[in-house]
């Protein structure tokens, strides 16, 4: 039985778009998230960045891999039914954690999220991936776009720096081109979603977000989960996140004590 959340048609979805939206995820932990995002921003991790580009306005916050240390994440990943969404799109028996992000942009902000795909980044190689892209304001113009499909393309879209643009591995044939979804006329997928809405798309799926032009904040919160099918492989060059010192070969599953699994069915 799928969690309530869950239709069969938003497995289709899932399945064959890469992407669909899930009404309430998070509804019951908005201000927990809220409380979480300001308790990561009072106290930044090691990757934390403010994306400080030349000519942009504005302050874009974003930080990753700190829901050990932050008790109000870890109150979400272990007790929302994120778990349980997961396992139902993904059609895995089992739900792992993979890494949490906190992804701010105050009134005004130009930047934009750049297209990308978060796959490539990763040294997660699988079918069954997830990330929930949950706002904590209501959010229309700076909301989450995806491209309908773009999972189930044949290479990966190359990785790139955020601000100074530069690829993030030396690009020897694997990677295409980051495309421009507008101009080329591809379905993009968008939502206006209120507080604890989540997106949910797959790592392979193209995504990106507008900067934000409103009056008021734009808080959201990710998490990264994998499936039964997930499997550590080799980049052509550092891992974002990198996870040092984590000793995994390449075909293994990622390991439990770092990696803890959520949910087994």
């Amino acid at each position: 039985m799928a969690h309530p959340l869950v239709t069969q048609e938003m497995i289709d979805t899932y399945q064959q778009d890469g992407v669909v939206l899930i009404k309430g995820l998070f509804a019951d932990y908005v201000d927990t998230l809220r409380d979480g995002i300001a308790a990561n921003m009072a106290e930044p991790g090691p990757y934390a960045s403010d994306n400080q580009k030349q000519g942009e306005t504005g302050l874009f916050f974003d930080d990753y891999c700190n829901w050990s240390r932050i008790e109000q994440f870890q109150n979400v990943i272990h007790n929302s039914p994120a778990a349980e969404v997961a396992a139902d799109l993904m059609q895995s028996q089992t739900v792992q954690m993979f890494h949490d992000h906190v992804l701010v942009k105050e009134p005004g902000t130009s930047m934009a999220t750049p297209w990308h795909q978060d796959g490539p980044y990763y040294f997660v190689e699988g079918r069954q991936t997830i990330s929930f892209w949950s706002p904590l304001d209501p959010v229309t113009q700076a909301t989450l776009r995806c491209v309908a499909g773009s999972h189930r393309w044949e290479k990966e879209v190359l990785p790139t720096r955020w601000v100074s643009e530069e690829g993030f591995f030396a690009d020897e044939g694997q990677y295409i081109p980051i495309p421009d979804p507008d101009a080329e006329g591809m379905r993009v997928v968008e939502f206006e979603m209120e507080p604890g809405d989540a997106v949910a798309f797959n790592y392979r799926t193209l995504h990106g977000a507008r900067g934000n032009q409103s009056d008021s904040r734009r808080r959201a919160f990710s998490l990264r989960l994998v499936g039964e099918d997930a499997r550590y492989v080799e980049r052509p060059g550092r891992t974002s996140p990198p996870f040092p010192g984590h000793d995994m070969q390449p075909g293994q599953r990622l390991r439990e004590d770092w990696f803890p699994v959520l949910l087994r069915r």
